[in-house]
């Protein structure tokens, strides 16, 4: 029997309940997971309130998109609706700006790629070269000790 962890738990379960809501089957194919396990954990999360259940990265964008052209009391009113806090759609609008202005930064310019390439590329024939040679001390080893076997160190030639 497959042990699965509470967050992957989470994860899946979050994709199958609003604002995602994808289809059991489709889930199920995607993570491996059996339908009925996935329908007994979906009931699971059911029986929980709204505000201990998990939401995907999508959905959390989704959420920050579809509020954001509303005024206080319509998000306040849409984020009772949907079991949140309000300011735990700031953080997530916080943190979807965060991860968007920093890709241009983190990127690797082309020269920098092109090295990381060729220092890739010398490491490998290092280990290569490496490995042969330890093959190659392997092969002495064992043959040594054969040699010994037969003909024992200290004995008559």
């Amino acid at each position: 029997m497959a042990r699965y962890g509470d967050e992957f738990r989470e994860r899946a379960v979050a994709r199958l309940l609003p604002p995602e809501s994808a289809e059991i089957s489709r889930v199920s194919q995607e993570i491996g997971v059996s339908v009925s396990t996935l329908e007994r954990w979906l009931a699971d999360a059911l029986s929980r309130p709204a505000r201990e259940r998990v939401w995907t990265a999508a959905a959390r964008l989704e959420a920050v998109i579809a509020t954001a052209a509303m005024d206080e009391a319509q998000r306040n009113a849409w984020c009772r609706e949907k079991g949140i806090f309000p300011s735990d759609l700031e953080q997530w609008r916080e943190s979807a700006t965060a991860a968007l202005a920093r890709p241009e930064e983190a990127r690797a310019t082309p020269q920098e790629t092109k090295q990381d390439r060729r220092r890739i590329k010398e490491l490998e024939k290092d280990l290569r070269r490496k490995e042969k040679a330890l093959a190659e001390t392997t092969a002495l080893l064992v043959l040594s000790k054969k040699l010994e076997a037969i003909f024992p160190p200290g004995g008559d030639e």
